[in-house]
């Protein structure tokens, strides 16, 4: 596999993680926890593809399906309570900073890298340099995060109460497809 091909394999596999940082984003997160998420979801895109290389095509699906139904009713929890803030909360103008703890953390880490799992077990097939390719693909992942939570952020702030409403009805419908 070729560099270009691998930057392109690491954008797809964190388009993901930016789009649903752009909604988490839009809560206010502070700068601590754009870092800690941004560690966290780089350190499961290397992980992932690592795991499935290593655990191969049956323990991915097991434990694809049980990460999708995890991830996707963490995104829901996370859309009602935005919902909920942005409409009782009628005197801010800007967003609340939402909390993530280890284990909304590990949730949201494993929901937006299950993807890598699969690719990990693939690009085992292929013989690559899996540690260079697992490296890459966190490191582009964690970017796309950061990104996609500052870009949030600030559009929270900008667009204020209305933002954050649309943003949690967009994570709570992403929760819900993906729960289905």
């Amino acid at each position: 596999m070729n560099f270009l091909t691998l930057i392109f394999l690491a954008v797809a596999l964190g388009t993901d993680a930016f789009s649903l940082c752009v909604g988490i984003g839009l809560t206010g997160v502070a700068r601590k926890q754009i870092l800690l998420i941004s560690i966290a979801i780089l350190l499961f895109h290397i992980f992932m593809p690592l795991a499935g290389w290593f655990a191969g095509g049956f323990a991915g699906s097991l434990m694809g399906r049980a990460a999708a139904v995890a991830g996707s009713l963490l995104l829901i929890y996370l859309g009602v309570r935005m919902i909920r803030s942005a409409w009782y909360n009628k005197g801010e103008t800007g967003p609340v900073a939402m909390q993530f703890n280890i284990c909304g953390l590990l949730l949201l880490g494993t929901s937006v890298s299950i993807d890598a799992l699969s690719v990990g077990f693939t690009l085992g097939i292929h013989k690559v340099n899996l540690l260079l390719t697992a490296g890459i693909i966190g490191a582009v992942a964690g970017l796309m995060a950061a990104s996609g939570l500052i870009f949030g952020r600030f559009l929270g702030w900008w667009a204020g109460k209305k933002a954050q409403l649309a943003g949690g009805l967009v994570l709570v419908g992403i929760g819900v497809k993906l729960f289905f």
